[in-house]
């Protein structure tokens, strides 16, 4: 970075009365944490990056090695606006170094970069516009419950009350950091919820889906609220999801768009849709990457889990909406936001890539409601099912070559070690179902 451009980041602290400032960055799981420095800090920082300890961070470093640097990207620079305006409290996200001034090879942020200058060196840009879904409990006696706090469902208009203040306050926030919204509103479960933001460059898209959930359970609190992006908190509702919209583009122009082909999809997004198709199983590991995020990917709620394409048919793992030209675009269905966006987009990418190079050709669209096939039919067609687990998930990814050099050494083994962990907690842990069907029975 320029002396020049540290000089204008500098001037605008200032001039927004800055007196700390959050240097914020993920761990593998995607949760976000920061270290704050005061804003006669940030030459320093933006100069020479602040040390830090990784070893207490899921997924980084051992003790021994435990020494990290945190760059800030001048690019994320914003104010956070529900702070008191007299606090003056900015915000950077980082790029995590390690000695030497090389790039942490277990940053999600790193990998996604990675996996972005491999799409530049094939002459593409890579954008994303995720939806994300979450729900808004009441806090009992200062703790999370999964009480709701409405009664609406899908699009309702429903007299104010906190979920829509809640609503209102997040989409001005995020309004004041920069974002671009779409469109707000109710979801199908009671309590649910959606933000659309428009789409980007996946990097800025990761960095804004960072922020946004920390923002939307900042404001929820602030009204005695908790807001979960819990792939399935509540027993036979829709769980939910963080469907993404991706395209390619090539010289400035939609390279998924091709007036003169069947459906007006050129041959890199068919490609692309093949190479998505081939990797979805191990694609699952990272879009969905908890023990609860299976309960959500059943048949019968709306989420995927049948690797499947259509351009009309939202039971398809792969849909591709009706907008054409400058607004063709695949959307994977089956991301949920618990996922890390950094590993997540990495992992699309990196397989869609694969797909255009091998010239993977996607089968036959299916138009059909998937849910409704019977099992027969479905293996007929050819229709599989996404992993069951997260172990399951965990060994589709260890033997896909292409997304585990994606995630590389660092990223695997951590993802392995959790995966592994969680599964085993939850294996031996005496769950409340069993002591209903079994306790007094037996």
């Amino acid at each position: 970075m320029s002396s020049d451009a540290i000089g204008e980041i500098l001037e605008r602290i200032d001039t927004d009365s800055v007196k700390f400032l959050r240097l914020q960055f993920t761990d593998i799981q995607g949760r976000p944490k920061n270290v704050a420095i005061p804003a006669q800090q940030a030459d320093k920082a933006l100069n020479e990056g602040i040390w830090f300890d990784g070893s207490s961070i899921e997924g980084f470093t051992r003790i021994e090695e435990s020494d990290m640097l945190l760059k800030p990207d001048p690019a994320t620079y914003s104010i956070l606006p529900w702070r008191p305006a007299d606090a003056g409290v900015g915000r950077f996200i980082c790029d995590v170094y390690t000695y030497g001034n090389r790039p942490f090879e277990g940053d999600p942020r790193f990998i996604l970069k990675r996996a972005l200058e491999e799409a530049e060196k094939m002459k593409y840009t890579f954008n994303t516009g995720p939806e994300l879904e979450f729900f808004l409990f009441k806090m009992i006696d200062g703790r999370p419950s999964t009480l709701v706090q409405d009664h609406g469902g899908y699009f309702d208009l429903a007299p104010t009350d906190l979920a829509e203040d809640v609503r209102r306050d997040i989409v001005l926030a995020l309004t004041q950091m920069g974002f671009e919204i779409e469109a707000s509103h109710h979801e199908v479960a009671e309590s649910q919820h959606e933000v659309d933001f428009k789409y980007s460059n996946a990097l800025d898209t990761a960095d804004k889906v960072i922020t946004f959930k920390f923002a939307t359970k900042t404001i929820a609190l602030r009204k005695n609220l908790h807001a979960t992006f819990m792939a399935k908190p509540v027993f036979g509702v829709n769980g939910s999801g963080m469907h993404t919209h991706m395209s390619l583009a090539k010289d400035g122009k939609n390279a998924f768009f091709d007036p003169d082909e069947p459906m007006q999809l050129s041959k890199t997004a068919l490609y692309f849709i093949g190479g998505l198709l081939k990797h979805a199983k191990a694609i699952t590991r990272v879009a969905n990457p908890t023990i609860n995020s299976y309960k959500r990917l059943v048949p019968g709620y709306e989420a995927p889990c049948y690797i499947s394409w259509s351009v009309t048919n939202r039971s398809a793992l792969v849909r591709v909406p009706a907008a054409r030209g400058n607004s063709t675009r695949a959307e994977f269905r089956s991301p949920d936001p618990m996922c890390n966006p950094y590993l997540t987009f990495a992992a699309m990418l990196a397989a869609g890539l694969d797909g255009i190079r091998n010239r993977i050709e996607p089968p036959a669209s299916t138009n059909a409601n998937i849910y409704h096939l019977a099992a027969d039919k479905r293996k007929e067609m050819g229709i599989e099912m996404l992993p069951g687990s997260l172990i399951e998930a965990q060994h589709e990814l260890e033997h896909d070559q292409i997304l585990t050099e994606t995630m590389g050494p660092h990223v695997m083994e951590g993802l392995a070690r959790i995966a592994n962990l969680e599964t085993d907690l939850f294996r031996t842990a005496v769950h409340p179902w069993e002591l209903d069907r079994y306790l007094a029975t037996y």
